[in-house]
């Protein structure tokens, strides 16, 4: 019999290891106050140097907070201080004290620095451009304020989940290469995928409403890809993509579900996330103010509306981006569009039946983004949606398993699907979608 126990020797440097985790603590542990007058160990990056004829003032940085350490001359850490740069990778050591001049309020007197990368100049200065910055994102990343923001995506994520799991939602995986258009051919990513020609998914939503039939109330969150050759703060190229759709519900319950998801999200970031949205100067009370129901008016009210603020819009024009950013800073907060013509929406758009010239789609909108969300009743009739796949100029064999699901056991049913980035951007009050992900891609930028 093999003895487990010669075969399976725990290995020499565990016990070095488990020491090290223990003896290098988060600085963020560092600032609570739980240490002061102890000796402590950090590991990090130099955000900030500066320099005193007696004293080398550091500021490190890590994922949990910044932190100052002074270095006196004379000790033993004093010319490894004098050497580093800003960026470089260091563990130092010392007695935390506290001083209300510190950030964070607390100091490390340090006594042993160790380098562990030694940075090259780092080429963020203070004068810098947006451009600039979305050029290096690998190294503006390491900003507090893109810290924060992705903490904050984070913890938005994960609201999200735990929304959707509390009404009873299953989260499925679709694919992400697709056969046909979803949201419309121009705005298709093809690839070669084999000896075949492809696309990139647009949205999961039909492969969604597939999974209805077997779990009844699905979402995902997943990237979705559009070729929008749109400049605006909005969009993106690849966004993350937060979709549900739901057997037996109407779009009256969509929007219910989804302003019951903003509503959950604004209210409950803001506890967990206070430290990140005190550094992004976000109105907490903006946040907490985003309470269900939400406004809703018709397209046609809207039309109306954009009529008096001296927009040309005739019925039966899509809104644009300057159109939906007007009627948003009529409420102030979101609310919904709903009843659009159906020409202009999906040819997946359920009509109304006592009105066949209106879709029953809804959009919510919010101040300076305008839509963040689209969603709406599923047309469920196999031949109301064939005839839509004809007006439409697709082809009908590219479709025949979306059809399916209409031909055995075809149930009304509704979905939605919501910007993350859109919505962190109107949450955060961001300048731009492209500062609510880690790497941009747009029309012009896909590096690094």
């Amino acid at each position: 019999m093999v003895d487990l126990a010669t075969v399976f020797k725990p290995c020499s440097l565990q016990p070095k290891k488990r020491m090290l985790a223990k003896a290098v603590m988060p600085i963020g542990d560092v600032l609570d106050g739980r240490y002061e007058g102890k000796f402590v160990q950090i590991r990090g990056w130099v955000y900030r140097k500066r320099e005193t004829k007696h004293v080398i003032f550091i500021l490190i940085r890590d994922a949990t907070g910044v932190i100052q350490c002074a270095i006196k001359r004379g000790s033993l850490a004093w010319d490894e201080a004098e050497r580093i740069t800003i960026e470089s990778s260091i563990i130092a050591s010392g007695i935390v004290r506290r001083d209300e001049r510190a950030p964070g309020g607390f100091e490390i007197a340090v006594d042993k620095l160790h380098t562990i990368g030694l940075a090259e100049p780092f080429p963020i200065t203070k004068d810098y451009s947006e451009e600039f910055l979305r050029d290096v994102r690998h190294l503006w990343l390491r900003s507090r304020k893109m810290n924060a923001i992705i903490k904050v995506r984070a913890e938005l994520l994960r609201l999200i989940r735990e929304f959707f799991q509390r009404n009873g939602f299953i989260e499925v995986s679709p694919p992400m290469f697709i056969s046909s258009a979803c949201e419309g051919g121009a705005t298709l990513f093809g690839l070669k995928y084999f000896d075949e020609d492809i696309y990139l998914t647009q949205s999961a939503q039909l492969h969604l409403e597939a999974l209805i039939y077997s779990l009844e109330k699905v979402y995902c969150i997943a990237p979705s890809f559009r070729a929008e050759r749109s400049r605006t703060i909005r969009h993106l190229a690849e966004f993350w993509h937060v979709e549900a759709e739901q057997a037996f519900a109407t779009m009256e319950d969509m929007m219910e579900l989804e302003e019951g998801l903003v509503g959950y999200a604004c209210s409950q970031i803001v506890e967990p996330c206070r430290k990140e949205l005190k550094l992004l100067n976000v109105d907490v009370q903006r946040l907490l103010n985003v309470i269900p129901p939400f406004p809703r008016i018709t397209y046609d009210e809207a039309v109306q509306l954009l009529r008096k603020k001296g927009f040309e819009i005739k019925w039966g024009e899509d809104l644009g981006f300057d159109e939906e950013r007007a009627l948003a800073e009529a409420f102030g907060g979101p609310f919904f569009v709903y009843a659009y013509p159906r020409r202009i929406k999906a040819f997946y758009c359920k009509a109304y039946r006592d009105n066949p010239e209106l879709a029953m789609s809804e959009d919510m909108l919010v101040p300076k983004i305008g839509e963040i969300i689209t969603g709406g009743a599923r047309e469920d009739d196999k031949d109301e949606l064939i005839k839509r796949i004809e007006e439409f100029g697709l082809r009908r064999e590219d479709y025949e398993w979306y059809i399916d699901l209409r031909r055995y056991g075809t149930v009304h049913h509704s979905g939605f699907g919501l910007g993350v980035e859109r919505l962190l951007t109107w949450m955060l009050d961001l300048d731009s979608v492209m500062d609510a992900i880690p790497f941009p891609r747009t029309i012009r930028r896909f590096y690094p």
